[in-house]
């Protein structure tokens, strides 16, 4: 008999894995809609749906590996990472989806939302404020206009199957809707710096280096209190806090 292995869980959320079966429990009906319909609509691979009882979605598992632990060194090829690259244009070149997506919908929201919580870190005493104040100067790169594109919305790099250099599977689509290009590629690319080149080669286009270090700070600075509140170590070597710290 298959053990239930506990992927991860939280007070939002959780996922369990029963063989090549994974069930996901969502309180928020809203976050199981869109993965359901994003999965339908992307032209890259996905996992299937097997069946849906709300509040659980099962979907099966994808063959391969993911990219790379964040925190650790990836095992995959740089063509490994040069395919995942390829899979995100691929994404942000399908045509836009109906809903608007779920949060930071343009910078002037982006900045309020950063800017109240760079306030909270330093008040709360999360984080020493020399490195908030100087990662806030480095995100202020990502506030500006974008053209909207189809994004995953949360593209860590555990949510990117390999086989050899081949993408067998990119999962976890909740957050996915209209948002940054650039916000993608940063996220898939958190703590492993060492593959972006091979990440914007296979993504074929030029795109602005700053705005994806700047990504690097402001997704790490909105994420540090949610990952502490969750049960979550953002101060693990080579996690968030790492990430901030690299910007000094």
């Amino acid at each position: 008999m298959d053990e239930v292995e506990v992927v991860v869980a939280h007070s939002e959320r959780a996922t369990l894995r029963v063989g090549d079966v994974f069930l996901k429990v969502d309180a928020d009906q809203a976050r199981i809609d869109v993965e359901v319909e994003a999965m339908a609509l992307v032209p890259v691979p996905t996992p299937e749906v097997l069946w849906r009882k709300p509040p659980v979605l099962a979907i099966a598992a994808v063959p391969g590996a993911v990219l790379g632990r964040l925190g650790e060194p990836s095992p995959a090829s740089s063509a490994a990472w040069a395919a995942a690259g390829a899979a995100i244009r691929q994404l942000h070149e399908a045509p836009l989806p109906p809903w608007l997506g779920r949060r930071r919908r343009g910078p002037d929201e982006l900045a309020a939302e950063l800017d109240g919580e760079c306030e909270l870190l330093v008040t709360n005493g999360v984080l020493p404020a020399d490195l908030v104040t100087r990662n806030r100067q480095v995100a202020e790169a990502v506030i500006r206009p974008w053209t909207p594109v189809f994004t995953h919305g949360d593209l860590q790099i555990e949510h990117v199957f390999v086989d050899g250099d081949e993408v067998t599977g990119i999962i976890d689509w909740s957050e996915a809707g209209r948002g940054d290009a650039l916000f993608d590629l940063a996220t898939l690319t958190l703590g492993h710096e060492e593959h972006l080149d091979d990440v914007i080669a296979g993504y074929g286009t030029d795109v602005d280096l700053d705005v994806i270090r700047a990504w690097w700070s402001l997704r790490s600075l909105l994420g540090v209190r949610w990952l502490v509140e969750h049960g979550f170590d953002p101060s693990a070597p080579g996690c968030e806090v790492d990430v901030l710290r690299s910007r000094m």
